[in-house]
């Protein structure tokens, strides 16, 4: 499973400003970022013109896409609130790290954007915490930076060292579209296997993420 680290916040506190200063200068560092955006809104409009994604989910279709030269948009249909690591699963394997904003429930670890005249005490549980950004000094034992300054260096810093700690290789076994867990053994012997075989294919080298698919044809 990809890093995931969650941004939470009340409504107005600053969280995506913050969100948007931390992915350009991990940018600049060279990690590969996406971001999950939470909404409780409905009938999400991908294209403007025409909206002929909406269009084609309400003719039926389970996915739609918009392309563009530089950039695609995926539409997905799907029956219940999907959790970040359900959402992490469509995202290319490629990327570094997932920053969702919002997810307060979910099992994520998460930095906390935090003012005092909004909320009276911390959405997260302590153990979920990597960070709080606030305006008040708060009784958690974890990195506390000031609301009213830039620390987008430092925090990029801890994020940084976290993503670090991470595992270096992960493998998903996905069956049915539902997640099956693999202890370390099966991990390793899946991985070492099929890496195996693929890297003796011609023109195959350096391989930074692989993706099998089988697929069982019918209607």
């Amino acid at each position: 499973m990809l890093p995931i680290l969650s941004f939470i916040g009340t409504s107005g506190s600053g969280k995506t400003t913050i969100l948007e200063k931390i992915v350009a200068e991990l940018k600049r560092r060279g990690v590969r970022v996406a971001v999950i955006k939470h909404t409780h809104h409905t009938g999400i409009e991908l294209d403007k013109q025409g909206k002929d994604s909406q269009r084609y989910m309400q003719a039926g279709a389970e996915i739609a896409v918009v392309s563009g030269t530089q950039e695609i948009a995926i539409m997905k249909k799907t029956d219940q609130d999907l959790s970040p690591q359900e959402i992490a699963r469509f995202i290319d394997p490629d990327i570094d790290l997932v920053l969702t904003e919002g997810f307060k429930n979910a099992d994520t670890l998460k930095i906390e954007v935090h003012r005092k005249t909004f909320e009276p005490k911390l959405l997260a549980k302590p153990k979920q915490l990597l960070a709080v950004i606030t305006d008040e000094r708060l009784g958690v034992r974890v990195p506390q930076f000031d609301i009213m300054k830039d620390n987008t260096i430092e925090i990029t810093d801890l994020i940084g060292k976290w993503l670090a700690e991470q595992p270096k290789k992960e493998i998903q076994l996905i069956i049915n579209k539902e997640l099956v867990e693999l202890n370390p053994f099966v991990k390793d012997f899946i991985s070492n296997t099929v890496e195996g075989m693929v890297s003796t294919l011609k023109g195959v080298s350096d391989i930074k993420s692989l993706q099998i698919l089988i697929k069982n044809p019918g209607i």
